[in-house]
């Protein structure tokens, strides 16, 4: 069968899973699970490509809710990424349920190409992309080795074969001081609120004078317990953004020495503790370039891939291991922003299942792209070769 009758099977293999998919994505909508905690999303998605002959590995990565499934056994060994985790409060407002569920989806419409042109299909089930970035802890337990291509899509305003990303870190603070009464001995204590206030008023400082490409943003989350006693506990939340490796290393010093700083100036002891590094997304443009005419063939309109990123994403530390894409699906108008409760609805809407099904028929007929044709196949490796990321870069 020629390539073009491979792609048309898999695109009534996608419609005629049509009603399965959508229930199963509504499920996963209806039942958010936060990161690390996604057990029913991961079942769900588990059992269903079982039901299709694919071989699930449960908790794969010393994961609980991260697992693998697998249809073939032959080279190009190619994988569609689904997340699932919600987001505290607001559910699915990040819409992925669609992204799981357009991977598993995306898998089933290919055993038919798998059959007659070889290949293997790998659905990575990978957790707490939102809170912790679980596909970090994976890369780093060797999840993503021996692959030769993965591809994930997800939910947006526009139609795009991949979005760039910047590096990010965490940052948890501490400041402990010492608790007394505010207006009688006030001499006695030590202001953990005033050294928090100290170190946000110096990054606010630093901010004139980082690359405008870069981000620091940061919350509050104790800031004491009542107006009249000295506060000795206070704690917070940043989040330190780069568009590489490097300059997020220098960047992440800069802003603890803002907190080092507040500590010297008030006395209160500063604790901390970083997160894991996301990496910047690097696009692989043969394979974008291969996923965008299927997308158009769908009747979507592309948008151009954007020269720079805003947002982090842990898909950057898979494209540190293998030739990668992370495309967006248009499910809302542009007025919608993400992390809404509009963009919850909308990920259960009708628009909603409609991005999902052509997600899933888009990353199937590039599957079948990248089996069936060897000079892609090469291209795609050959660039990622040339343009590969440094885990340090």
């Amino acid at each position: 069968m020629g390539i073009g009758r491979l792609k048309a099977a898999a695109v009534d293999e996608v419609d005629a899973q049509r009603g399965r998919l959508v229930e199963l994505s509504h499920r996963i909508h209806d039942n958010p699970e936060l990161g690390f905690q996604e057990t029913k999303a991961s079942c769900w998605l588990g059992d269903y490509l079982d039901s299709h002959g694919f071989q699930v590995e449960s908790g794969i990565c010393q994961l609980p809710t991260a697992s693998r499934a697998r249809y073939g056994t032959n080279k190009p060994a190619i994988a569609f990424l689904a997340e699932y985790d919600a987001l505290p409060e607001m559910g699915h407002a990040c819409g992925h349920n669609i992204v799981g569920v357009a991977a598993a989806g995306a898998a089933v419409a290919v055993r038919r190409a798998i059959d007659e042109k070889g290949g293997t299909a790998v659905v990575m089930c990978t957790p707490a992309e939102e809170s912790d970035g679980g596909k970090i802890l994976m890369a780093q337990r060797g999840g993503f080795d021996n692959l030769d291509a993965a591809m994930l899509v997800h939910p947006a305003v526009m139609n795009v074969a991949s979005v760039p990303a910047l590096a990010c870190i965490g940052l948890e603070v501490e400041f402990f001081g010492k608790a007394t009464h505010a207006s009688g001995y006030p001499e006695e204590g030590i202001n953990a609120l005033d050294a928090m206030i100290q170190a946000f008023v110096g990054i606010g400082s630093l901010r004139q004078h980082i690359d405008e490409r870069a981000r620091i943003h940061g919350i509050i989350t104790d800031g004491g317990e009542a107006a009249n006693i000295v506060p000795a506990h206070t704690s917070a939340t940043f989040l330190i953004r780069a568009e590489d490796r490097s300059y997020l290393r220098e960047l992440s010093q800069k802003v603890l020495n803002c907190f080092r700083a507040a500590s010297m100036a008030t006395g209160a002891r500063l604790a901390y503790n970083w997160g894991e590094a996301f990496n910047p997304i690097v696009t692989n443009h043969a394979l974008a370039a291969a996923f965008s005419t299927n997308m158009e063939s769908l009747g979507r309109d592309m948008s151009p891939i954007a020269e720079r990123g805003y947002g982090s994403s842990d898909m950057g530390n898979v494209c540190t291991l293998v030739p990668c894409i992370h495309a967006m699906v248009a499910i809302a108008p542009s007025t919608v922003m993400g992390h809404t409760p509009e963009f919850s609805e909308a990920a259960a809407s009708k628009s909603g299942d409609q991005g999902l099904i052509d997600a899933a028929k888009a990353m199937a007929m590039t599957f079948v792209d990248l089996v069936a044709t060897p000079d892609l196949q090469r291209r795609v490796t050959r660039e990622f070769a040339h343009a590969r990321p440094g885990k340090d870069a």
